[in-house]
């Protein structure tokens, strides 16, 4: 027999309240900080906006950001919600960060550029995916997601120059959101941080169009794309379309970034014997010389069913980068368990020449560009004299205006 408990059915109310008291604060969250947003951009480049017709006679903009090529009428945003028309004009996000801190380069992950350096690395809001394992989801999806909380710090591109003069550091990176829905204030920044000295990078989906590369070519000398999958059904799950990520691969390549390409190895979503063959192969045909970083998942905002990467998977994996050719193939987030893989060997002679832990380099044995035995030249972007060892300990490190 049922009964009815007050006290039960009280407690009950009280959660449901409180449950949708926090789901309408967080959705008015949502809202303010879009009109936030709104209310502090810049207008987009004019070599990512395009003026056309739509489909019913009127005016729109075609936005030439990221792949998805968002025709945008009055009022309308875009597909990653960050990009807008208004009086007739796309606008972007500009002149603020969400996301600041000094990395370790090798984080990023770039192995065979700058080793043992940190990286001014900054990032803004929205994303052009939508991907359900993603590790910076308080950033990326705040416009989609009201659990995401991220607030925008409004800043001038100078002052994160002078901040990475000040902290000595030799790059500058655009991360943690994707940056191609935000080249165009990212680029402000790059090309003020090209004139002091500063090597620029971007820490991409490779969502892009060619048009984004060709403006972002006079400011950007190292390039990481995540290439997440070789199946497009798994791509278009996450919001976009195989094809278009391995055209610009192929397309900055050709056009001479540095580029590093990383997978997230996550069971049951991309990790069969075919599949990563695939990817190996794809990647080895464009240039063997293309490191390929190889890391651990761990279960994650959305996709918590999968296990967590074994280093047992990361070792098939290196094995089908090495059996495809890749000359680089570097595990990751495992370190200490994959034994020397995480290292920089000479091709040629087998000379450990950076010997790595994670993100920290404990030794750097390379002559400027050259393994120091047989004096092969390595693929890369290198400093003449480079550190022996990493010159902070290997972890971010929080930075203020």
């Amino acid at each position: 027999m049922w009964h009815y408990n007050a006290r039960a059915a009280q407690t009950h109310n009280v959660r449901a309240r409180t449950s949708s008291l926090e789901r309408d604060y967080a959705m008015s969250k949502t809202i303010r900080l879009r009109e936030l947003l709104e209310d502090n951009t810049i207008p987009a480049a004019p070599e990512l906006a395009r003026e056309e017709v739509d489909g019913r006679g009127g005016r729109a903009v075609r936005c030439l950001a990221c792949g998805h090529r968002c025709l945008i009428r009055e009022g309308r945003a875009g597909v990653c919600r960050v990009r807008f028309v208004r009086d007739g004009a796309l606008r972007a996000p500009g002149g603020y960060v969400a996301g600041l801190q000094i990395d370790p380069i090798e984080k990023k992950p770039f192995y065979h550029a700058f080793p043992g350096r940190d990286a001014l690395s900054f990032g803004m809001l929205g994303c052009d995916l939508h991907c359900a394992y993603c590790q910076n989801w308080v950033s990326s999806q705040v416009l989609r997601d009201d659990e995401a909380v991220a607030m925008p710090h409004f800043c001038g591109a100078g002052e994160l120059v002078d901040l990475a003069l000040r902290h000595s550091v030799p790059v500058v990176v655009s991360t943690y959101n994707e940056p191609l829905i935000t080249a165009d204030w990212a680029a402000a920044v790059f090309e003020r941080a090209r004139e002091r000295g500063l090597v620029c990078g971007f820490v991409s989906n490779g969502n892009a169009t060619p048009e984004v590369i060709e403006f972002l070519r006079p400011f950007v000398t190292l390039y990481k794309v995540d290439l997440k999958s070789f199946s497009d059904r798994n791509y278009r799950q996450l919001g976009c379309t195989l094809a278009n990520v391995l055209e610009t691969i192929e397309r900055l390549k050709a056009m001479d970034f540095w580029v590093e390409i990383v997978t997230l190895i996550v069971p049951g979503f991309n990790d069969s014997d075919d599949e990563i063959r695939r990817i190996a192969e794809f990647i080895a045909g464009v240039s063997p010389d293309i490191p390929w970083h190889i890391t651990a998942f761990h279960p994650d905002y959305k996709m918590t069913g999968p296990r967590r990467t074994s280093a047992q998977d990361l070792d098939r994996a290196w094995r089908a980068g090495r059996a495809a050719g890749l000359r680089f193939v570097y595990p990751g987030n495992l370190p200490g368990q994959v034994g020397e893989r995480e290292n920089t060997c000479c091709p040629q002679c087998g000379t450990t020449l950076i010997e790595r832990h994670g993100f920290f380099v404990v030794q750097n044995c390379m002559d400027g560009a050259h393994c120091p035995d047989c004096r092969t030249a390595l693929p890369g972007v290198w400093e003449p004299v480079p550190p022996q060892t990493s010159n902070g300990s290997g972890a971010p490190r929080a930075v203020w205006f």
